[in-house]
Order: C-alpha cells, then structure tokens, then sequence
C-alpha cells in the first residue's frame, strides 16, 4: 500500500499504515457502517436467503421498527443488499444480500462465534471491574 506522492499519511503503524488520510476517512466510514451491531445481525440473519421486512424485525432481536428501515436503507445504500419490491397485492419487499455483503458472512459469523464463546469471561471480567470502581477507596 504505497501513498501516492504529495498525499499525506494519517496512520503510523498498523494495518492503516501509509495511507492516506482521505483513505483512512473512507475506511472509518465503511468500519462504521457494517461494524455498528445492527448491521451485523441484518447480514447474519440474511445468510439463508432473502427476507421480507417483518420477518427481519422478528430476526433481528430487540430492534426498533425506525432503526431496522435506518440499517436496511443504508445496508442498501452501500451495496451490501438489495431491496427488491414484487408487484403484487399486497406489495412484497425483500431484502437480500448481494456479492459483496456476502463477503463479509464469514468475518460476521467468526465475530458472533467468537463473542458468543467469550460471553462468560467477559461478564465476569466486566461484573470484576464494576465491583473494584464501586468500592470506596481509603486515603491515608
């Protein structure tokens, strides 16, 4: 990952290394987007096969109506999914997963996996850290 000539580099080390910023911008906008815990339950629960909004909403555990149309609107927005409306009566929307959304199943999945394995040690740790930051502390 070369940084073209007169571009200035943002990040110093790690995997953003010598690029540019607009670049860093670009990738903190798309890390946003598909990293934000909605996102990743829509693509997760897309994996099957497409998906009409209210079954979506039943999938998806704990959205609101509002955040659900927010995440499939801009899901769409980048091309992570289609939105396909059939004529009929009543109209049927579906929501399914193009090329590039399918790319990310297995980084969605190994994420749901691995927080899901987790899930105890980090209740407790966490369950830990509340206990010492609520216990009054003595000054001598």
């Amino acid at each position: 990952m070369k940084v073209k000539p007169g571009s200035e580099s943002a990040a110093v080390i790690g995997p953003c290394a010598g690029l540019s910023a607009e670049r860093l911008v670009s990738i903190r906008q798309v890390l946003d987007r598909v990293g934000d815990k909605w996102s990743l339950l829509v693509i997760a629960v897309l994996e099957e096969g497409p998906l009409r909004y209210t079954d979506l909403h039943h999938a998806v555990t704990g959205i609101s109506q509002r955040m659900l149309t927010l995440t499939l609107r801009q899901l769409t927005q980048d091309g992570l999914m289609t939105r396909t409306s059939h004529p009929e009566v009543p109209p049927r929307v579906e929501y399914e997963l193009t090329p590039l959304g399918r790319g990310l199943l297995d980084i969605v999945t190994a994420l749901i996996e691995w927080t899901s394995d987790h899930h105890d040690e980090i209740h407790r740790n966490r369950t830990r850290v509340g206990e010492t930051s609520s216990t009054p502390t003595r000054s001598d």
